[in-house]
C-alpha cells in the first residue's frame, strides 16, 4: 500500500502493481512544481500506450483513467530549494477482488482493461526511459513540448466539472489548458477562470 494525494491510501497486492518513488532536482521555480505533475502524467501516458497499447486518458493534474476508470496516480512533493519527491502507482495486473468493495466501479488495472497479464519489469523501464527523455526535455526546453503530449492524452477538456481554488468551489466547463500547465475553467455566466493547484472532479450535465 503507499498513499496518494490528500493522504488517500492507495491499495494493491503484494507483486501486482508498479509503486515507485523517484527523487527529481528541477532548476525551476516553486510556481512551477505543478508543471512537473502535468510531464510525469503524460510520460507515463505514453509509456502505457507504447508498452501495452492501452490508450489511457488523463483527467487534471495527475489521475490516468481507462473508460471512466482510475488506474495509476501521481504524487509529487516537495520544494525546488532540495528536491521533489515523484511517486507514481500504476494498478498492472490487480483483478476485481484485489480492490476493496468501495474501489471496485472507480479503479481498474492494465489486466482488466487488456483481459491478460502485463508483465511489470519491461513497464517499469518503458516508463522510466520515457520520463527520462521528457524530463531532460523540460529542464533543457521548458514546458511546451509537455504541454502538447499532456493535450493529445487528455481526457477532460470539454467536460463540466468541479474544483476548489483558494477555499472556494466552482462548477463549469474545463475549456484548455494555459501555456504554464493551468487549468482553465469556463463558469456557467461566461467568466473564465484558472487553477494551477487543486483536485478536479467530473460532474454531471444537469448538474
Amino acid at each position: 500500500a503507499g498513499r496518494g494525494r490528500w493522504q488517500r491510501p492507495w491499495h494493491s497486492p503484494v507483486g501486482k502493481a508498479l509503486l515507485f518513488s523517484l527523487i527529481l532536482r528541477p532548476e525551476i521555480l516553486p510556481s512551477q512544481i505543478p508543471q512537473i505533475t502535468l510531464v510525469v502524467g503524460a510520460a507515463v501516458a505514453q509509456a502505457v500506450h507504447r508498452q501495452t497499447g492501452i490508450r489511457a486518458g488523463i483527467k487534471w493534474p495527475n489521475d490516468l483513467f481507462y473508460q471512466g476508470k482510475k488506474f495509476c496516480g501521481i504524487l509529487v512533493e516537495g520544494n525546488v530549494k532540495n528536491s521533489l519527491v515523484l511517486g507514481i502507482g500504476v494498478n498492472v495486473n490487480q483483478e476485481s477482488d484485489d480492490f476493496p468493495p468501495q474501489l471496485r466501479s472507480t479503479a481498474t488495472s492494465l489486466r482488466m482493461i487488456k483481459g491478460e497479464k502485463v508483465s511489470r519489469l519491461p513497464l517499469l523501464r518503458r516508463i522510466l526511459e520515457t520520463l527520462e527523455e521528457d524530463y531532460e526535455e523540460y529542464c533543457r526546453a521548458g514546458f511546451a513540448s509537455a504541454r502538447r503530449s499532456w493535450l493529445q492524452y487528455e481526457a477532460i477538456l470539454g467536460r463540466k466539472v468541479r474544483i476548489a481554488i483558494g477555499g472556494q468551489e466552482y462548477c463549469g466547463h474545463a475549456v484548455g489548458l494555459a501555456e504554464d500547465g493551468a487549468l482553465l475553467l469556463r463558469l456557467p455566466q461566461g467568466e473564465e477562470i484558472r487553477s494551477s493547484a487543486g483536485e478536479v472532479n467530473l460532474c454531471r450535465e444537469d448538474e
